[in-house]
């Protein structure tokens, strides 16, 4: 009965695993903001951090990957939320290669690791100084698939459609 009991435990346990990263679905105890970290780069060098967002473009170069995240705000999970407010963007450096194809533009990204400084670099023409995260976890979230709400255009009507005994009346 004992070895039932501890064989329907692990099945039911093993269904709640995960293949996200810890370091992802956990923040570190001290979790440097965007903002400490652009204000102050020396002092929080080396720092863990959690941040994601949204992937803007990716540089592949010959050793490693840059990613540069429209940063926004993430949930308890590690997931960024959907909003307009960024704080910012940042560069997430990868070891090895990135396919920009799979890590596309518009995809949510979470990235955790350490500060490595700053960077000044352009967007566009605008001078543009980024935090940069050297990444020792990365998770790309899966695509959320477009959900369409059909409109009912009729009030509860139990003789819809047949009408009876009355006529249909459309609200306006």
């Amino acid at each position: 009965m004992k070895a039932i009991i501890l064989i329907l435990g692990i099945l039911t346990f093993s269904g709640c695993a995960t293949d996200i990263p810890r370091p992802i679905l956990n923040a570190p105890e001290v979790n440097v903001s965007y903002t400490q970290a652009l204000k102050e780069p020396d002092k929080h060098r080396g720092m863990p951090v959690r941040w994601g967002g949204v992937i803007a473009k990716i540089e592949n170069r010959s050793e490693e990957s840059w990613i540069e995240i429209v940063d926004q705000p993430l949930d308890q999970d590690g997931y960024p939320r959907s909003t307009d407010r960024s704080a910012g963007r940042f560069l997430a450096r990868v070891v090895g290669f990135v396919d920009p194809v799979v890590y596309a533009s518009q995809r949510r990204v979470t990235v955790a690791g350490k500060l490595d400084g700053t960077l000044q670099q352009r967007i566009g023409e605008h001078p543009y100084t980024y935090p940069v995260v050297k990444a020792e976890h990365l998770h790309l979230w899966p695509v959320q698939p477009k959900t369409v709400n059909y409109y009912y255009p009729y009030p509860y009507d139990p003789w819809y459609p047949w009408g009876y005994p009355y006529r249909h009346r459309h609200l306006r």
